[in-house]
């Protein structure tokens, strides 16, 4: 399965980690993703939800 945000489409960003000696190696920075049982089209799913959209209110969580 993807590591990408099923609401709003985050995915991993890649990126450096610079060491005090300036060495530089890449890095993935990965989408805060939980995966949170909602009311999608009317019927009861789990998605993985990036953590910023359940905050923004995009998720209905399923009772």
């Amino acid at each position: 399965m993807a590591k990408m945000c099923e609401i709003c489409g985050k995915k991993p960003m890649v990126g450096s980690n610079i060491s005090h000696a300036h060495n530089v190696t890449k890095r993935r920075f990965n989408p805060n993703l939980q995966r949170v049982k909602t009311l999608f089209g009317g019927r009861r799913k789990k998605m993985m939800v990036c953590t910023s959209c359940i905050k923004a209110g995009f998720v209905v969580k399923a009772p």
